[in-house]
């Protein structure tokens, strides 16, 4: 894998396009699903100028393009869909933030796609990009794989309302099947936060900090791809643009609300996550504590003995204790009653 840095954009005219970001593959993969409520085709093409035809056509076509390291492809299906440059350039550049912007023939739209890596073991957030059209939808994605198999089978099967619903409709679900896999993310990291919070109560380890710092890191990618889709959604929802008829809006609606409800979530679990870290730091601080409590206790305990050891250790002439056969073991015998006596208080205080 391969990464370009905004950098090397630095200085070139607007509307020039540049792959900002991770190049995941060498190819560029586009299908095509072209379907009314009686008919449906899907197609994989090996030349961009395949998805030409699909523009004007009476049925619904969603074009999916894999892969934005070819921006030349993207050039040619941006110009023929009558792209404004700086929506092709927004495309290719993957470190946008969620937004919508309406140009009256089409709307654009720019999402979050946040899925688990179960191999990494982290949440993969990848730019996902929606062209909206009379009777089409463009998607633009860094990476093949996404979110959307669900939606691909119901429409192959002409399940529920697609297949008998227009281009608005397709754009709605491709954006509610994304914002529905933000609770399968939510859901994970819950778990996470149960799991370590039962570590924190049972035997912290050096790995718990890091595992909590991580799942910091994974909220403040959620809440970043989050919090702008509220104005994308209010916006889609409230406009005033044909495009998106007064029925998919009701639908839009929903998504807000599970936004909102993401949203509340993640600033819930911001702050369970917060306390997660300074309940680490007490009980490290209690098992150093701890520690130290042994320790000044057996200190304690030896301080007296090593005294009365040292007293008989000095070797001094005069010390008539020294000749008598029974002093050695009565000197142990009283180290051991100070020991036990100091022991004993020690319990009664409650110390230990």
């Amino acid at each position: 894998m391969t990464e370009t840095l905004r950098s090397e954009k630095s200085g070139l005219p607007p509307g020039t396009l540049v792959h900002i970001g991770e190049e995941f593959g060498k190819t560029t993969l586009v299908t095509i699903i072209d379907y009314n409520q009686e008919q449906f085709q899907e197609t994989v093409v090996n030349n961009i100028e395949d998805t030409f035809p699909f523009r004007d056509t009476q049925t619904v076509s969603w074009i999916n393009i894999d892969g934005l390291h070819d921006v030349a492809a993207i050039e040619k299906i941006g110009n023929h869909f009558g792209l404004h440059p700086l929506i092709q350039e927004d495309i290719v550049n993957t470190q946008q933030r969620p937004k919508t912007e309406d140009f009256g023939d089409y709307i654009f739209i720019i999402l979050r796609m946040l899925s688990y890596d179960e191999p990494l073991g982290a949440v993969k957030n990848e730019q996902v990009s929606l062209i909206l059209g009379k009777n089409f939808v463009l998607s633009f994605q860094e990476d093949v794989g996404d979110v959307w198999d669900n939606l691909r089978d119901r429409i192959r099967k002409n399940k529920g309302q697609v297949r008998k619903e227009g281009a608005d409709y397709l754009a709605y679900s491709l954006m509610d099947a994304i914002v529905d896999n933000y609770f399968i993310i939510l859901e994970k990291a819950g778990e996470d936060i149960e799991g370590i919070e039962e570590k924190l109560l049972l035997a912290p380890t050096r790995a718990t900090l890091p595992a909590i710092y991580g799942l910091k890191r994974e909220m403040l990618v959620l809440r970043k791809g989050v919090w702008p889709l509220r104005e994308v959604v209010n916006a889609l929802g409230h406009g005033e643009n044909p495009l998106v008829k007064a029925s998919t809006k009701i639908y839009l609606r929903d998504i807000y609300d599970h936004t909102i409800q993401v949203i509340d979530t993640i600033e819930n679990y911001r702050d369970m996550i917060s306390t997660l870290v300074d309940v680490y730091l007490s009980s490290v601080s209690n098992r150093l504590n701890e520690i130290m409590k042994v320790l000044t206790i057996l200190s304690s305990i030896f301080i007296p003995l090593t005294f009365i050891v040292g007293v008989y250790g000095m070797n001094f002439q005069h010390m008539p204790e020294l000749k008598m056969t029974w002093t050695y073991p009565a000197l142990l015998a009283f180290m051991l009653v100070v020991a036990l006596m100091m022991v004993g208080y020690f319990k009664r205080k409650k110390w230990f």
